[in-house]
């Protein structure tokens, strides 16, 4: 009994000494450096945060949900046609092609995205179906 005392005091002891000496610190202290060295993941802003006296997000985001858009695309899921956010990816925001995709818009058209045709607008303005896509390509990430 009296040996298994000493062993029980010595393994107690050598936990001290190696915890005192830092042996029980250095897992958390690498972690510590690591998340210090890190840059702080920059906070998300909303488009509305981001575009909040944007006329052009504005006027375009108001005629876009007047519409019928959002019933085949969101902002960053495809539905039945593209993301805004994959159209913006595809075209610069140019006034070539604001024009060229506001035809699209108003003529339909089926092909660039898949077989799935996107319906003629024809009662849509050429200058709406520009603000509308004008609102789409600031929406590139």
């Amino acid at each position: 009994m009296k040996i298994a005392k000493k062993v029980n005091l010595g393994l107690l002891a050598l936990a001290a000494i190696t915890f005192a000496c830092g042996g029980g610190e250095k897992a958390s202290s690498s972690s510590e450096t690591a998340e210090a060295a890190a840059p702080a993941p920059a906070k998300e802003v909303s488009l509305e945060e981001k575009y909040a006296n944007d006329p052009i997000y504005i006027k375009g985001l108001e005629k876009v949900k007047g519409s019928d858009c959002t019933s085949c695309h969101m902002v960053e899921r495809k539905i039945v046609g593209p993301s805004y956010a994959e159209v913006a990816a595809k075209y610069e925001s140019t006034e070539e092609n604001v024009a060229m995709l506001a035809q699209k818009v108003i003529q339909g058209g089926v092909g660039v995205w898949g077989e799935v045709p996107m319906p003629a607008h024809p009662g849509l303005s050429e200058e709406d179906a520009k603000d509308m896509v004008r609102y789409v390509l600031l929406l590139k990430k």
